[in-house]
């Protein structure tokens, strides 16, 4: 009963953002939407544990109605027809990547934590990170798929995950001065962060300024390539992030690797022993078979697909393709 209510909690969270936002939407006295957190998270993400445990136990349908509600809140921020300004001062992961990368403003602070870990616990990268991680420079969203590597709000605004960067103290002070704002324009409100924000230097020892090995290494079109890449790199010049980097893809799931690539939850989630047993356990024994199942269709006369709203356009910037 206790992850029930965990998900349902959960679900009625995403559901009053949906109400909210649409309201906000509709409203012509709002002119733009502030999106931020109370505590040290703007969004850790959903509770992967009780979606789990519910679905181990028979009701899928609690996952499926909360992963529908989500999406369809990622198509709406993603399509929103005002300007969205999340405020990312604290850890962004997962569901909460979602909310907050889509649209045209990211602000990040000192504080900011990003990654998407999805693989290290059998699932895969989704709320539309296909999108924003394919859009990176160079092979830096393979690396951050697969890897589940964490950036800090320096790296974020680095790479392009952040167009601004503000310290945390300052943040009152932003909310303030937007809050005096007649306009809706992007560019008025871009002036007014502009006031505010600052242009950080990477340290020396950022991951983001490994930006050439990683291309070098994540550029293979093969899971298995990578992994060879990545330890032939470790033998010719040991770096604390390749070790790193071959330990999180080695304990995660290999399914899951491959379908973040081209999404097991037990040990991670429930045992708590840091040692998942994968099924299939090894890459090499992850048929493009079965991958390819994964994106196929569902037979099942209960489920149904999700269906977002026909008459939203999303905007051209959200279709263009990665050249």
């Amino acid at each position: 009963m206790a992850s029930h209510y965990k998900v349902d909690r959960e679900l009625n969270q995403v559901s009053q953002m949906l109400r909210n936002l649409r309201a906000f939407e509709m409203n012509s006295s709002v002119k733009f939407v502030i999106l931020k957190a109370n505590g040290k998270a703007f969004c850790a993400g959903g509770d992967v544990l009780s979606i789990v445990g519910s679905m181990m136990k028979g009701h899928w349908s609690f996952g499926a109605r909360f992963y529908k509600k989500q999406l369809k809140l990622d198509y709406l921020t993603a399509t929103y027809k005002k300007p969205l300004i999340p405020l990312i001062d604290g850890i962004v992961m997962g569901g909460g990547v979602g909310l907050s990368m889509h649209g045209r403003f990211k602000i990040v602070t000192e504080k900011a934590v990003f990654a998407m870990p999805e693989a290290s616990i059998g699932l895969f990268p989704d709320v539309g990170a296909s999108h924003f991680l394919s859009r990176l420079p160079g092979h830096f969203g393979e690396y951050l798929g697969l890897t589940g590597a964490r950036l800090n709000g320096v790296e974020m605004f680095a790479c392009g995950l952040a167009t601004h960067f503000v310290l945390s103290r300052d943040l009152p002070s932003l909310e303030n001065a937007l809050q005096t704002l007649i306009s809706s324009e992007n560019t008025s409100i871009d002036e007014v962060i502009n006031k505010f924000s600052q242009r950080p230097k990477l340290k020396e020892d950022s991951i983001y300024k490994r930006l050439e090995i990683i291309n070098e290494c994540f550029s293979k079109d093969r899971v298995e390539d990578i992994l060879l890449a990545l330890e032939n790199e470790a033998k010719n010049k040991e770096e604390n992030w390749v070790i790193r980097a071959i330990k999180s893809m080695k304990s995660a799931s290999p399914t899951s690797l491959k379908i973040t690539l081209r999404s097991g939850s037990r040990a991670m989630l429930f045992d708590k022993d840091k040692k998942p047993k994968w099924e299939p356990s090894k890459l090499e024994l992850v048929s493009e078979e079965m991958v390819d199942r994964c994106f196929a269709g569902i037979d099942d006369d209960d489920w149904k697909y999700l269906k977002l709203p026909p008459s939203r356009i999303p905007p051209l910037e959200f279709l263009k393709p990665k050249l």
